[in-house]
This record gives C-alpha cells, structure tokens and sequence, in this order.
C-alpha cells in the first residue's frame, strides 16, 4: 500500500476506507473485507454511528490473524459538542472503547464549530458556542494532551480554511498533521493543497466520487468528461475520480460496502494519469460542494464563514 509521510515522521496509506454513510449491519463486513484485499487505513467518527460494528470488525480481524494492529492505521473525529478540554479527553475514551483500541493513528477535529455539551446537530445560533469563547486553540491544546499521553500518534483537523489554519498554527506545539476536507474534480480545493505543502500537512480527500444524494445528471461519475476517459483508460468513473487524487499527492477515503467496489477502489492507488488526462479532470473545477455544512451555518458560522 502506497503511503505519505506526516510532519511527525508517521506514514498515512493513500487509500483509506470511508465508513460515513455506511449503515449497521454493513460496515462489518465492509471493514473485514476492506482489511483481507488490502486496506490498512479505516476512516471512522463517532457522529457515524458506527463505530462499536468497526471495533467488532477490527477485534475479529486482529484476532483472525488478517492483520497486525500495528499495521493499521486508524482515524476518527472529535464531535463538535466535545471541544471543550474537559470534554475531548472522555470523548475520545469513549471512541477507543467504541472501536476496541488502546491508541488511534489519528484524531481530528471534525468541523471547526464548537457546540453546547447536548446538542448533536444544532437547530438555532443558540446552540452554538461563539468562537471567541471556545476558540479552536483551546480544544486542540487538549488533543496535544492527548499525543502526549499516547492516545493518539497523530493531530489533525476537517473542514478547516485557510484563515482559521493559519489561527490555529500560531498556537500549537504539535503541528497539525492532516487536513481532511471534500476535494474532487468539482473542488480540487488547490489553495488549501497549497497551504498543506507550504505547512507540512497532508490533505485527505473526503466524498471524492462527489455525493450520491444528487441526481445523476449532477453526480461528478456520471460527468462527461469523467466517463469518457475512464473509458478510454479501461476504467472505472470511481477509479479515475479515485487515481487522480493519488495522481496529486493527496490521500483518498472512497465509501462503499460492497466487496467487488471495495476492491476496484484499491487497485486505483497504482493508476498513473498523464498529463493530459489529470489537465482534462482539473478543468471540471466549478467550487461545487456536495456536502454544504448547512447544518451549521449558524452565528459565527453563517454566510460563508464556515469554509474560511
């Protein structure tokens, strides 16, 4: 499996599997056949809904014998009702009793909007917490705590701009090691790429086939260009989406639970594009996103706020 190295000296696999919208009773079987045809990097968060099924399927595969812990590399997130610091720490306990783990290999910040301790997707301003009162210096000096006590190997943060990276790096003794962030043709998000390079942080790319929540005639697979040269190329759409954001140095965490999908997603890793076809998938930037963060666009987050 093709890796990257992290500012800390760790490596990340390039393809990871996404469990976002991956329904109980189906992540299970997902994780395990992820694990035997070759995946060593699981992408999981509490607000899922899944993670105790992912620490079933990693308990079994551990014991089986289909791989090592040690070879595996884990992510999840910190809710946005977890960021204050004497919240994160039994957040993430709660997480690595959920996925049956002693450390993760990654803990992110999952979206830079901090909620009040019993609120799980906000419903007015009023269930928001004002930056200036739980800035995300705050929350991250926790995660910093939790490196150190040797929880987690590696910090990062989602759905993070440029301005609030650049916030938040003035304040840090550990570096941030990952952004997470959608990113596909649609959004090459190549200022954020930019900023990555320049700070020594990895960009992983979230909803890369775009979203299935849309109509076909939107759905970036079924986009022209997009089909016409996977075929041309002998590929899948999903393969190609897949191979170019490998093709650009950043890590990729397709979703499915199907076996034979699974699969096809993990043989993209070695797909070289040429020029000509990385110029041709790069010229489909539009700045649609699939996944709006409407849910909490609300006080300091509404108007655009969120993505700065």
């Amino acid at each position: 499996m093709k890796s990257l190295k992290l500012n800390n000296g760790n490596r990340i696999p390039v393809i990871g599997l996404g469990t976002w919208q991956s329904a109980p009773g189906e992540v299970y079987n997902a994780v395990r056949a992820a694990i035997k045809v070759g995946y060593r990097h699981i992408d999981c968060a509490p607000v899922y809904g899944n993670e105790k099924e992912i620490g079933c399927a990693l308990s079994d595969a551990f014991a089986e014998g289909d791989v090592r812990r040690e070879d595996m590399f884990i992510t999840s997130k910190l809710w946005n009702n977890a960021h204050a610091e004497e919240d994160m720490l039994p957040a993430l306990r709660k997480t690595l009793t959920d996925l049956q783990l002693d450390y993760l290999d990654l803990y992110l910040i999952h979206w830079p909007v901090a909620q009040k301790k019993n609120v799980i997707f906000p419903a007015s301003a009023e269930d928001i917490i004002p930056e200036k009162e739980l800035p995300a210096e705050v929350t991250w000096k926790a995660m910093e705590k939790a490196v150190k006590a040797g929880l987690v190997c590696s910090i990062g943060v989602s759905n993070f701009g440029v301005k609030r990276l650049e916030k938040l790096l003035e304040n840090v003794s550990v570096r941030p090691a990952v952004l997470q962030v959608e990113c596909h043709p649609f959004l090459p998000q190549n200022e954020l790429i930019k900023f990555c390079r320049k700070n020594e942080m990895v960009l992983t790319a979230y909803s890369p086939l775009g979203s299935g929540k849309v109509s076909d005639d939107t759905a970036l697979p079924a986009n022209p260009v997009v089909t016409a040269t996977a075929e041309k190329l002998g590929l899948t759409p999903a393969q190609l989406l897949i191979a170019w954001a490998v093709n650009r140095k950043t890590v990729v965490i397709p979703k499915s639970v199907h076996e034979e999908r699974i699969r096809e997603n993990l043989a993209a890793a070695s797909v070289k594009l040429s020029k000509e076809d990385m110029a041709r998938l790069d010229g489909l930037a539009n700045g649609r996103r699939y996944v709006s963060g409407e849910s909490f666009a609300f006080g300091d987050y509404a108007d655009g706020a969120l993505w700065e």
